[in-house]
């Protein structure tokens, strides 16, 4: 296998950095150049290896017979061998991908340079399905390839490929959808896309950003193949027993057995005591062998303790907080094998890395235009061609360069008309119109040296002679010695430059330099890192090329097309500015993303219609439109069909589907709405050349797949099953290993639900119902549906609580609003069982996490537990709770102590408590936008902090008497403020105690004293007050605090508080505090900003 990987194989990198030649490895172990014709591609140039010269098989139409399995592997690798690929072999232990062979996460750290092809058995046992579901194995086979460095033609070689396998590929929708790769056991992450071939994902495109927990500075690109599925697509297969394999034999009566008896181990018989003592056997196996540095074989352990992992996972014994415990663990060897396989690799010298092999390095130099141009104004076109950008990306660009283009060109002193920022997937484009063509000349009055420096007996100093130099001047006629004003000026004259040389710098670092995204990633030497590769840059001022260079790539006047049935887009010469539109027309691209998506409209509702239905309007406004406009150039929109039978299943499922996973617009009834047998999906391509039939076909055929994984799951948990026969199964599924399993988290819930309802008195029917939702409301996530699909969790609650004879229907609905907000923006529950339920869950994960240790970093929040304050707070606004946190958060304290073995800390409670105030600051400033200063006046009172009612209700009241009672709320504020500035000064005396003193009038020795005194007892100020009244509360004690204004400043004018007598000044203060008592309840005004 050494011989094998380290020496015969040219790398991809050395063979697209050098047409000529590449690098053979010879007895001798020196590499020596050796010459090769090669083959060129726009923008990429591959050599085929001179020691397997073998060609590839011809490349069958899509009328001939279709590949067998094995002639499409072989095709594979005959293919990635032309392109200089080393043929790996399956790895001998169990792989959940083929990126865990080590012949990729090995083989990616390092500078060393890597290209590897193989085919990858992967076994993950969370998909087995007993050999009856046509579409789900739990031993899979990947192919697998790597290529390190990544070349600049990754996407191109991967299309190729499919053309390799006699795809057609102009004929078909070829869609790179945005997916970012991570691996938490091995510390590996990536950013790229799924590949779909007409719907259906066939490939994974990852570039790696990082593996054992270290970033990657030589990037690899990893291309993954799902066999099964694109044989299937390819023979027309709808299940996977009847690929024909090889002739005369198929893939099920090869693996039928195995699939069976495997699913039967991993989902049934698997025990999980003895599974979980032998990953802890394999974890320690691997830290011994890490200690006798020894990284192979440790390796080899933790990939035993993975699918040891994977085993559990499918056995349903791995809760959600769990997960990121063995992850944990898991990753932690990862990254001790990396480290050890990375100073074994240095230690032989990397024998890989070529003495002479040069990295890119990046430059954003421009160079200076000799090219005049003749017009005063013209047109500018800037086009940033990139590997396909995330859709949320797209928007992202556009918003960005609109300002800084802005920015740039009014910096740069050049007049235009208009600014006009496109975008689709493949490239960002900024039109400027009439944009000056040179700056125009300047002269400039500087002022220098003041005189008295500048002039020594009226002759010039040295400081005066120095500033003449910095200007440019030698000539004293250009200097005025302006006494009037004491300084030295120098008149300086600028010649503009002409815009070609200003620009080409100014986007290099003022325009690329600054943009941002979500996500970015790295993807050649330049160390430059985007949302996605940049591969051509076009900058036209009128017929000149305005120069620089960006992330290694060269401005100029070339475009690409649309791809090509090899993959590569033809590079298209734009000869002006002003042609760019009508090029960009002729190649079918729309620019325009609200052009496009008016057009997915109209056509989604032509399609619709003929099958007398239609779009709901929310699809076609909303998030599902944005995304599906911003992955197509080209859109196509067309009409699928599936099976009316799968109209049985839950409308949520198929919906879920159609939107989630698929990004198809479902259709309904348009008289009653009811869900119907058909879908709209938007292809992207050549109009000339796409075959409509074999992408709706293709679509057609992937839904009725996924469809046929939903029957499955629906039937498996709806066979002689009520819902609360899932309950006992939540045994198995571990919420955290401290903590128990998700049963044991129930069975809390279960206690603090009955005590939520006494705070709130809610009795009878709701606090039945309330306490009956939660026994079931996690019931659904021992459900076959919700862990294929776990966004459905509470939805498949709901709807198989509904099909169980004894659950009423408030419960079904409970049980959905206890999962409910699962993400911004989303639903409150409404119900009171399920609002109280939602909250004991929410307040039983904060407190028992925090309690174990798990509290949020301010990285990380691995259990989403900011969300889950933030649910808190919401929910209780939502249904008027107006409860005390410290209450609530202390009743799920008691329970966890007493139903647990955890002890909880006495801090616990408050630290919790603090932690859901946080979340309600930060809800009434960024969700409710309440300003700051009213936020923290009524924050600053401590019961408010502990209350959302409380909170946004006073919040509510105060913006409205700033608006529509201002004169008086100013007068208030300054009335409590004068008194609530000396309080807040004093350190000797505290102000609670102050305002448990009562005030002796005995002491008075002013009349001002008596005056606000009697001012003070003539108001009431004990009002009741409720979440109801809050508003006139604040009203009544803004105008008592207005009543008493002058009594106060009579008070302050004229009396001295800190008198030297203590006793008369303790009784000063008291008087303070009665001013501040008045409003002390509600909130702070001294926060308030009033005019």
């Amino acid at each position: 296998m050494g011989a094998l990987a380290f020496g015969f194989a040219p790398t991809l990198n050395t063979i697209l950095r050098r047409p000529s030649s590449f690098l053979r490895r010879s007895s001798a172990s020196r590499y020596r150049p050796v010459r090769t014709r090669t083959f060129r591609y726009p923008k990429c140039t591959v050599a085929p290896s001179p020691d397997r010269t073998s060609p590839l098989p011809s490349v069958s139409s899509e009328t001939q017979a279709p590949l067998t399995f094995q002639d499409a592997v072989l095709r594979l690798q005959q293919y990635w061998i032309s392109k200089g690929c080393v043929v790996w072999h399956p790895y001998n232990h169990e792989v959940g991908a083929g990126t865990m062979n080590p012949a990729t996460f090995l083989r990616v750290l390092g500078p060393e340079p890597w290209s590897v092809a193989y085919d990858e058995p992967s076994i993950r046992p969370d998909d087995s399905r007993y050999g009856e579901n046509p579409n789900r194995l739990q031993r899979h086979t990947q192919f697998q390839v790597i290529v390190k460095p990544a070349p600049d033609c990754a996407q191109e070689l991967v299309v190729g490929s499919y053309h390799a396998l006699g795809i057609d590929t102009c004929k078909h929708d070829i869609r790179f959808v945005e997916d970012n790769w991570e691996s938490p056991a091995l510390g590996a992450w990536g950013l790229g896309w799924e590949v779909w071939l007409d719907g259906m994902e066939v490939t994974q495109f990852t570039y790696f950003q990082q593996a054992g927990g270290m970033p990657l500075d030589s990037v690899a690109v990893e291309i993954t193949y799902g066999m099964e599925r694109i044989i299937m697509a390819l023979q027309g297969k709808q299940h996977f027993k009847d690929i024909i394999f090889a002739p005369g034999i198929t893939y099920g009566e090869i693996f039928t057995q195995n699939e069976r008896e495997m699913s039967v181990y991993n989902l049934d018989v698997a025990d999980v005591e003895r599974n979980n003592q032998m990953f802890d056997i394999y974890e320690r196996e691997a830290n011994m062998l890490l200690e006798k540095r020894l990284p192979v074989p440790a390796y080899n352990y933790l990939l035993k303790a993975s699918h040891t992992f994977n085993v559990l996972d499918a056995r349903g014994a791995i809760g959600v907080t769990e997960r990121a415990r063995y992850f944990q663990r898991m990753r932690a060897l990862a990254r001790n094998v990396a480290t050890l396989w990375l100073e074994s690799r240095e230690e032989l010298g990397f024998p890989l890395l070529s003495a002479n092999a040069s990295p890119d390095t990046e430059s954003t130099e421009s160079r200076a235009s000799s090219q005049v141009l003749k017009s005063d104004s013209e047109d500018l076109v800037l086009e940033i061609g990139v590997e396909e950008l995330p859709s949320t990306d797209v928007a992202g660009a556009i918003a960005q360069i609109q300002k800084l283009l802005n920015q740039i060109l009014r910096e740069a002193h050049l007049s235009f008309s208009s600014v006009d920022v496109t975008g689709t997937p493949r490239r960002v484009t900024a039109y400027v119109r009439d944009l000056q063509t040179r700056q125009k000349d300047e002269v400039k009055r500087i002022r220098g040296p003041p005189l008295r420096v500048a002039l020594n007996d009226g002759k010039p100093t040295k400081a005066a002679t120095g500033f003449m130099r910095s200007q440019g001047i030698d000539d004293e006629n250009s200097v005025e010695y302006n006494e009037e004003e004491g300084y030295m000026y120098a008149t300086v004259q600028k010649s503009g430059q002409a815009a070609l040389d200003v620009l080409g710098e100014a986007f290099a670092t003022s325009l690329f330099g600054k943009l941002s995204f979500r996500k970015t990633m790295r993807w050649n030497g330049s160390g430059v890192s985007f949302s996605r590769p940049i591969r051509w840059l076009l900058c036209l001022l009128g017929d000149q090329v305005v120069p620089f260079k960006y992330a290694g790539v060269t401005s100029s006047n070339t475009t690409r097309s649309l791809r090509g049935s090899d993959g590569f887009a033809a590079d298209v010469v734009i000869k002006s500015a002003s042609e760019y539109h009508q090029v960009m027309r002729e190649l079918q691209i729309v620019l325009s993303g609200e052009n496009r998506a008016a057009h997915i409209r109209k056509e989604a509702a032509r399609l619709a219609a003929e099958i007398r239905g239609n779009v709901p309007q929310n699809y076609l406004e909303g998030d599902l439109l944005s995304e599906v406009t911003d992955l197509v150039e080209n859109p196509i929109p067309l009409l699928g069909r599936f099976d009316p039978c799968f109209l049985n299943l839950p409308e949520e499922v198929l919906v879920t589907v159609m939107k989630k996973h698929q990004r198809y617009f479902p259709v309904v009834d348009a008289s009653t709405g009811a869900l119907l047998s058909g879908f709209i999906t938007v292809a992207n391509g050549d109009a000339n050349l796409t075959n409509i039939d074999a992408i709706r076909q293709g679509n057609e055929a992937v839904l009725r797949a996924r469809y046929s994984d939903a029957a499955f799951f629906y039937e498996k948990d709806t066979e002689d099953k009520q819902l609360s026969d899932f309950v006992p199964k939540l045994s198995g599924l571990m919420f955290q290993e401290k903590l128990g399993s998700m049963l044991d988290k129930v069975n809390r819930v279960k206690l603090i639900v009955p005590k939520i309802c006494g705070l709130l008195h809610v009795s009878g029917r709701d606090s039945d119902i309330a306490n009956l939702t939660a026994q079931l409301y996690k019931a659904d996530l021992a459900t076959s549906m919700v862990v294929e699909m776990t966004s459905l969790a509470g939805t498949m609650g709901r709807h198989y609580a509904l099909k169980s004879e004894d659950v009423p229907s408030e419960v079904a609905q409970a049980i959905f609003e206890a999962a409910l907000p699962r993400f911004s923006g989303d639903d409150i529950a409404t119900s009171t069982a399920g609002a109280i339920v939602a909250v004991a869950d929410r307040l039983d994960s904060l407190v028992s996490l925090f309690t174990v240790g798990l509290m949020p970093k301010s990285t990380a929040d691995p259990f989403a537990l900011r969300r889950a304050a933030l649910g808190v707070v919401q929910t209780l606004l939502e249904n008027d709770f107006d409860l005390d946190l410290s209450d609530v958060v202390r009743l799920a304290a008691q329970v966890l102590d007493s139903e647990s073995q955890v002890p909880v800390s006495s801090n616990t409670s408050g630290v919790v408590v603090d932690f859901i105030s946080k979340r309600l600051e930060g809800y009434l400033l960024d969700v409710r936008r309440f300003p700051d200063d009213v936020v923290k006046a009524v924050l600053a009172v401590p019961r408010n902090s502990r209350s959302s009612v409380a909170a946004v209700r006073l919040c509510e009241s105060l913006v409205d008497q700033q608006q529509n009672n201002a004169e008086k709320l100013s007068k208030a504020e300054e009335t409590y403020s004068r008194a609530s500035r000396l309080l807040k000064s004093l350190k000797d005396v505290s102000t609670e105690e102050l305002s448990k003193t009562s005030v002796q009038e005995d002491l008075f020795d002013c009349k001002e004293e008596h005056y606000l005194w009697d001012s003070l007892k003539a108001l009431n100020v004990d009002v009741e007050y409720s979440s109801s009244n809050y508003s006139d509360v604040i009203t009544r004690k803004v105008e008592q605090l207005c009543e008493i204004k002058h009594s106060v400043d009579s008070f302050f004018d004229n009396v001295f508080v800190n008198a030297e007598n203590q006793a008369v000044r303790k009784n000063r203060l008291v008087l303070c505090s009665r001013i501040v008592n008045i409003m002390a309840s509600m909130c702070d005004m001294s926060f308030l900003r009033t005019v």
